[in-house]
């Protein structure tokens, strides 16, 4: 048996105020492509350069939900919630500018509240997260509620 400590921090470790980030990643065209066939949604202003041209945004832009997908991939890459996150419970997300292709984003995110779930053998856990760009723009935001594992006896 693995008895390995975790990457991700556990619930008693995550206090009110604790800041993470993760690194940063390029969204690109092929990201697009592949989450256009993965979700179905091949609206053309993520897929079509010439119709986009005639968007306020001037270009094609990425799903917003491949934005959040890739948040809560940057959050795994980060390490805080790996091995520890036991579900994730809910969330509110605000998409506040377009991710652009070639755009770099990162992860952000703050812990705002905890609450002990002992019978769930953790804790949930609420953090203030946004992304932002590589201009320092929030392009994304909102809050994540996650069920975290509590720390061995």
């Amino acid at each position: 048996m693995d008895t390995a400590r975790p990457r991700g921090y556990y619930f008693e470790e995550l206090t009110v105020g604790m800041r993470v980030s993760s690194p940063m990643r390029t969204v690109t065209e092929t990201d697009v492509v592949q989450f256009a066939g993965l979700s179905g949604d091949y609206n053309q202003l993520h897929t079509d350069a010439e119709f986009a041209q005639d968007t306020p945004f001037g270009q094609r832009i990425a799903h917003g939900l491949l934005g959040l997908s890739m948040a809560s991939g940057l959050a795994a890459r980060a390490g805080f919630i790996e091995g520890t996150a036991q579900a994730f419970a809910g969330l509110t997300w605000k998409f506040k500018a377009p991710i652009f292709f070639g755009d770099s984003i990162k992860l952000e995110g703050e812990v705002i509240k905890t609450r002990p779930m002992p019978s769930m053998g953790g804790g949930l856990v609420v953090f203030a997260v946004k992304v932002v760009n590589q201009h320092g723009k929030t392009v994304q935001a909102g809050e994540w509620s996650m069920l975290m594992k509590g720390r061995p006896a």
